[in-house]
């Protein structure tokens, strides 16, 4: 009769030596959850799908300088002989050539793949900072309330409902152009990295709120175990608890958080900036592009379905690897 596996148990194996020898045991290694999970996202098909686009992409956004290098164009390099008296590109679906892979923009002549590949980098560079930090905010917050409660969580709480409160479009709408005119005058051109720092403080704001909710309420379920009161009997402190005994059991909801807050700042920066708030006009982005594509919509579609494919597969792919690795983290998924 042939045994169950069991996860994360060590078992013995018992081979037979033949010829009335002794039998021998060969040990078993168990799993941790971390490689538990590693094993049910290889065996997930759409995990390695998505997974594997993420991977392109990443590679594609770090590859930015060496892509431009190697196709000898710039993201602000303009082709007006190219276009005609109309500002259209010349040539099939909106120019695209050998010369240029997707076209050239009506009216200014750039070319559209070496700034979807400049806008890729700028959205996932804004995009995983902003996550990081938010995350990190979060967590610190959550695990601060959830474990020392009392006024300390009814403090935390307050800030976290008063900030859930405020509409995010309507303050980045109201803060973005005040930190501009802060440190930029009117007429002055505001710098591509101080574009991206302002919409990452934006981001920090407001996206910590939902991954603080969570800690603090995986720490109160935690905070009365029998391993926690043994540690806090032991005469444990505060950061033994808080970095030894709370966070190594709740990292798995935390790193589903952060997968999928991941997109949200990708459509959150690519909505942001099709308003004309945060980045420069030079700086390459997504929701810029999809912008000025609206004008040519008729005459030029190819102008808004390049970008628009883009940041649709691009989100979709982290939206679809966050819900395989929630499930693979999960220890009573069937999958």
């Amino acid at each position: 009769m042939s045994l169950s596996p069991v996860e994360g148990v060590a078992l013995a194996e018992i081979e037979s030596g033949g010829d009335g020898a002794a039998p021998k045991q060969k040990a078993v290694v168990g799993r941790s959850p971390g490689q538990l999970a590693w094993l049910r996202l290889r065996r997930d098909s759409t995990a390695v799908v998505s997974g594997s686009m993420l991977v392109f992409f990443a590679l594609v956004a770090l590859a930015a300088p060496l892509i431009e290098l190697l196709y000898g164009i710039g993201p602000g390099d303009q082709f007006q002989g190219k276009l005609d008296g109309f500002g259209m590109p010349l040539g099939y679906a909106g120019g695209v050539s050998a010369d240029h892979f997707f076209g050239l923009e009506p009216g200014l002549g750039r070319d559209i793949f070496i700034r979807m590949v400049h806008g890729l980098r700028t959205s996932l560079f804004i995009a995983f900072t902003a996550a990081v930090v938010t995350t990190t905010i979060g967590v610190a917050l959550g695990v601060l309330a959830g474990y020392l409660g009392g006024r300390v969580d009814a403090v935390i709480s307050w800030i976290t409902d008063l900030a859930l409160a405020m509409p995010f479009l309507i303050v980045a709408l109201a803060l973005t152009p005040t930190l501009v005119l802060r440190f930029y005058g009117e007429r002055e051109e505001v710098s591509s990295v101080f574009g991206v720092v302002v919409l990452i403080v934006v981001f920090a704001v407001f996206g910590w709120t939902s991954t603080a909710r969570l800690v603090r309420g995986q720490v109160i379920t935690l905070r009365e175990r029998e391993f926690v009161e043994a540690a806090r009997a032991s005469g444990a402190g505060l950061g033994h608890m808080l970095f030894r005994q709370l966070l190594p059991n709740i990292w798995a909801p935390i790193l589903v958080a952060f997968s999928l807050a991941v997109p949200q700042y990708v459509t959150g920066e690519a909505a942001l900036s099709f308003l004309n708030v945060g980045l420069g006009e030079e700086t390459p982005s997504f929701g810029k592009m999809i912008f000025r594509s609206l004008s040519y919509l008729e005459t030029d579609p190819a102008y808004v379905f390049f970008p628009g494919i883009t940041i649709f597969a691009l989100v979709l792919a982290f939206n679809l690897f966050g819900d395989a690795l929630r499930d693979a983290l999960d220890p009573k998924s069937s999958r």
